[in-house]
């Protein structure tokens, strides 16, 4: 320190006395771009110590840190050098300074933890950062748009406190404000406080197919806002919904059923009567056999009705899986495998017939004969 101490001195006496405070100011840009520097090599193997772990926490504060840090070390530099320089020429630009650097201070915090709840919702929902059962999307979604809303609210509350502006005074008007912008924005705030609603109660969450019998609404849910749902169509149309909306109309997941149903009425023909109650049981012991069925939900093979045509029956059973693709091929397979099971059996499904029976004519009507 001694050795540093006497070099500073040799160099400030080497400058005029009247310039001395510019080798001060190009002293402190220096420092600040070492510093600068240093924390960049350290924020780095910092970063190379942190992979080697799976803590979700860490891995958020050093993801949310990194660039606010380096903005700091360079707005305490810049202004302490902005500040030496301006009480040289004695500018008056020094009353606006102090506060400029503790509204940057400020703004600083402030993006830092934006950034860290943000990084904290996607990690949270993460399976691959999460040891147990990740949050669901909707929610993390929700809690963390509550969490940046009351950051930036509070930074900009600070911000005015520090210009000198009454925190009281403000939200007083705030207060008043309120009453008026929620009688003028009252469908704004319908659709704020349904799509509340919606992350309280959670009918749905992103990625979940819905729809409503009593809206054209169906589709699959790609983003839940404050005023709006995204739902992308089948047929790949984006379906933009307020959520007002959700409160006043039943909403079907299909995404959260257990199982899916399979529900056929098969008809034999009339001729195959005596078969049909050997082709009932065979299909009952086929579909108790089935690795695809849900033997523990309700199962069905009953003799129904008699049509116009055919003697129908019912097949009523509940398939183990829900993704729909795999649902209709376990059908189709069903389908196909109850056809063979009444070829098997010597009868076949019956289709609309129509038979003429002509009687023979009578012996007077033979003897008549046509004039």
């Amino acid at each position: 320190m001694e050795l540093l101490h006497g070099l500073w001195e040799a160099a400030l006496s080497t400058v005029a006395p009247h310039n001395r405070w510019v080798l001060r100011v190009f002293v402190i840009v220096l420092a600040t771009a070492t510093v600068a520097h240093l924390t960049a090599r350290l924020l780095d193997r910092l970063e190379r110590r942190l992979q080697q772990t799976h803590t979700l926490w860490d891995d958020a504060f050093f993801e949310a840190v990194r660039a606010p840090v380096r903005v700091l070390v360079w707005l305490v530099g810049l202004t302490s050098a902005t500040e030496l320089a301006l009480r040289q020429g004695e500018a008056p630009g020094l009353q606006v300074l102090m506060p400029a650097r503790e509204i940057g201070v400020v703004l600083l915090l402030a993006w830092f933890m934006v950034r860290f709840v943000r990084q904290a919702e996607q990690h949270i929902a993460d399976p691959a950062h999460v040891r147990g059962d990740p949050l669901d999307p909707t929610t993390a979604a929700a809690i963390g748009r509550l969490v940046r809303i009351s950051v930036l609210i509070t930074a900009a509350l600070v911000v005015l406190q520090t210009l000198g502006f009454s925190i009281a005074s403000v939200l007083a008007f705030g207060g008043i404000g309120g009453l008026a912008v929620g009688f003028a924005a009252k469908d704004l705030l319908a659709n704020f406080f349904g799509g509340l609603m919606v992350y309280m109660d959670r009918p749905f969450c992103v990625g979940d197919w819905v729809r409503s019998p009593d809206k054209d609404i169906e589709g699959t849910v790609e983003e839940i806002g404050w005023r709006l749902t995204r739902i992308r169509t089948f047929d790949q149309r984006p379906l933009y919904v307020p959520n007002a909306t959700f409160t006043s109309i039943a909403v079907e997941n299909p995404s959260r059923m257990h199982n899916r149903r399979i529900y056929e009425t098969i008809g034999l023909r009339y001729d195959d009567n005596q078969k049909l109650a050997g082709i009932l049981e065979s299909v009952r012991q086929y579909l108790h056999s089935h690795p695809e069925i849900d033997v523990d939900k309700t199962l069905m093979v009953n003799f129904n009705r008699y049509g116009a045509s055919s003697l129908d029956f019912f097949i009523y059973a509940f398939t183990r899986t829900t993704v729909w693709a795999k649902y209709h091929a376990i059908k189709e397979q069903v389908l196909l495998d109850v056809l063979e099971i009444i070829h098997t059996a010597g009868a076949d499904i019956a289709y609309p017939t129509t038979r003429l029976h002509l009687e023979a004519p009578s012996a007077g009507e033979v003897k008549g004969g046509a004039p």
